[in-house]
């Protein structure tokens, strides 16, 4: 179709250090009078030239559609295969937008963002790869990020420790403080923008809203952003630099750590009067140094805040809150996140909105726009300047899709069941290409759910006596968890079918099993399912290092001060065992051993000069086992409580399970 002819195309927006470009201060949704009087005449959006001579041109046939990520008015974002050049096999997201549906502003906002993922390079934020156009629509080529958003995680009530949160706002301050440098106000910070990447790092990403050609000395006077997470200074409107993006990081701060938000009105005019006058109500579950920052990042006057000092970031870096934190270790990825997304395959989308990836991706071809209000992004291509060890493809599997060649049938061929639960079922299985036996515990999604045992595992997995998770599949119906098989049996069978036992070997296999307890509870994980048949042995030499404790079904970390659960166990046939020494058993909790009271006692210290003679036992097995059962059965008669669905939480019913979305007034 020919396109209209124009007199006067846009230019490229200028880099301008003023304080009067400002993307869109009309009330409303719809654009108002310029906006009218820009659709009128046709217009362009000039980028110059940043594709690499010689770089191969991206185009939409180039990409195999997989899923729907995510979808909105403008357009949809999907997960995406490359089909040709060196980067073939290689996932990435890919975000289309509708030219034809695109209001001024937005489209500003769009040649925006593609401008500053051009010119960013940081490891925690998102990389631009391919920019492209067709008549009817843009397309932007992202990092896959396997993670999801942090958003996601808030969402589900998995509250996070202050190590958490320390570990997340050390990467944000990184990312934030490069676009500083860069001369950016980010402006939407909020937990839907920040993904989390295959190892748990985040990248920050969506930079629609972000301004562009701002210093230390000049203002940007847009009303936009998300208004919960909105400085004072921009919801006032007297102008706003790069310190309205440290008073969000507070906010984003004190979310992640009390699973609220400092400033909430009924609606969007108290919220906005709240954030202007509102005392903060600080909250006094979490540490001072944690305090002390927050009161720092909450300061109405820009000029006060932390961070907005001559010394930018440094300033942040030197609060007490990071003193822990090594600046240049975090910036190389070389400490551990706190948390593994469990993708098992390249293209898992566990952590995404099923909403959306239940979707049949269908990019439908765009509408184009009509003469009088085309826009035509001349320049708008791009292709990434990557080097060979950048690109890593995942291998094809001849004409078979990738997530065809990568479901568990297809990797692992299932054998006998080794345990039947009332969540799950437990198989031995043989991983196809080396003939490794491994077992898989296989959970049933409408019965449980299983982020937070995938969690612990994924954290904690790597201790030498807990069970270790190998991979991880999801069907959409059940979730296989891979972990490695325990040929010795059972613990309690281990004692029964040995003709010789000692308390020597006893007091052995409770030092181990205390010791990984302790360890447990020491970062805030407790079991809660503590028993023989999810203790076992890793084979039959009977060796107490080769004790692993498993099926953390019911294992919850522990979030409050006062080292109590916050959520009710949903059933526990097994607790603390009441036939033990009646200082680990007494009544009162408070009373009763630690795991590291127990590993000071003297039976513990000194297992080496217990006696070697043999124990008494019971000569029928099955008679002890029967025993035991019905102890812990009577023990455990009480009405388990009824859970609630996840609407009623507090969380949910506040942002309404649905992501908060950004403004431009």
């Amino acid at each position: 179709m020919p396109l209209a002819q124009f007199a006067d195309p846009w230019q490229k927006i200028p880099v301008r250090k003023t304080k009067t470009e400002i993307i869109d201060d009309s009330i409303g949704d719809d654009d108002g009078g310029p906006a009218t009087s820009d659709e009128g005449s046709v217009k362009e959006i000039n980028i110059t030239n940043v594709v690499k001579e010689g770089s191969e041109k991206a185009d939409p046939r180039q990409f195999e559609l997989r899923k729907v990520l995510g979808q909105g008015s403008f357009g949809k974002v999907f997960l995406v295969k490359k089909l040709t050049g060196p980067d073939a096999g290689q996932l990435y997201a890919m975000k289309v937008l509708k030219k034809a549906t695109l209001k001024v502003r937005d489209r500003v906002r769009t040649k925006m963002e593609r401008d500053i993922l051009v010119e960013v390079n940081h490891p925690f934020i998102v990389r631009l790869h391919y920019a492209f156009q067709t008549e009817g629509k843009l397309y932007l080529i992202l990092d896959f990020l396997r993670g999801g958003d942090l958003f996601t995680r808030l969402s589900k009530e998995v509250m996070f420790t202050e190590q958490d949160v320390m570990f997340y706002l050390a990467e944000l301050a990184l990312a934030l403080d490069h676009l500083h440098q860069l001369g950016i106000i980010y402006r939407d910070l909020k937990p839907e923008n920040i993904l989390l990447d295959e190892d748990g790092h985040i990248k920050l990403t969506d930079f629609g809203l972000s301004k562009e050609s701002i210093d230390h000395e000049n203002k940007a006077y847009s009303f936009c952003g998300t208004v919960e997470y909105m400085a004072p200074e921009v919801v006032n409107r007297r102008g706003h630099t790069h310190s309205a993006d440290w008073w969000s990081y507070g906010v984003l701060m004190f979310e992640m750590l009390t699973g609220s938000l400092p400033f909430q009105g009924r609606d969007r005019k108290e919220t906005m009067t709240m954030i202007l006058k509102a005392k903060l109500g600080m909250p006094q579950s979490i540490s001072q140094e944690a305090q002390s920052l927050l009161r720092c990042l909450f300061k109405r006057n820009p000029a006060n805040r932390l961070g907005a000092g001559p010394d930018g970031v440094e300033e942040i870096k030197r609060h007490p809150y990071f003193g822990t934190i090594d600046w240049n270790k975090l910036f190389r990825k070389e400490i551990q996140p706190p948390f593994k997304p469990a993708t098992g395959r390249p293209d898992d989308t566990v952590y995404f909105d099923p909403e959306f990836t239940a979707k049949t991706p269908r990019d439908s071809p765009g509408i184009p726009p009509s003469a009088n209000a085309h826009q035509l992004f001349r320049g708008f291509s791009f292709v990434a300047i990557s080097s060979e060890e950048e690109i890593q493809p995942v291998l094809s599997h001849g004409h078979i899709s990738l997530r065809d060649a990568l479901q568990f049938s297809d990797v692992y061929e299932m054998k006998e069941d080794i345990g039947v639960g009332s969540y799950s079922i437990c198989k031995r299985c043989v991983q196809k290409s080396t003939g490794m036996e491994h077992a898989v515990k296989i959970i049933d999604k409408s019965k449980r759910d299983p982020a937070e045992e995938v969690e612990i595992l994924l954290r904690y997995g790597q201790h030498p006596n807990i069970i270790t998770l190998k991979d991880t599949y999801d069907d959409g119906k059940s979730v296989y968890l891979v972990t490695e098989l325990l040929k010795g049996g059972e613990l309690l069978d281990k004692i029964l079918r040995q003709k010789f036992f000692s308390e020597r070997e006893a007091s052995a296999v409770l030092h181990t099993i205390t010791r990984t307890v302790e360890y447990l509870h020491a970062q805030g994980v407790v079991h809660r399912d503590l028993k023989p048949s999810n203790i076992l042995y890793v084979d039959e030499s009977g060796n107490p290092e080769s004790i692993r404790i498993c099926d953390f079904g019911f294992a919850k970390q522990l979030r409050a001060e006062n080292g109590l659960l916050m959520t009710p166990c949903y059933t526990a046939n097994f607790v603390a065992p009441e036939d033990l020494v009646s200082k680990m058993l007494h009544v009162d909790p408070h009373r009763r051993l630690t795991a590291a009271q127990v590993l000071r006692h003297p039976w513990i210290v000194h297992k080496d000069q217990l006696p070697k003679f043999q124990l008494n036992r019971q000569d029928a097995p099955h008679l002890v086992k029967g025993a035991m059962e019905a102890t812990y059965s009577a023990l455990n008669r009480h009405v388990p409580p009824v859970l609630d669905p996840v609407g009623c939480s507090t969380l949910a019913q506040r942002r309404g399970m649905k992501k908060l979305t950004s403004t431009a007034l």
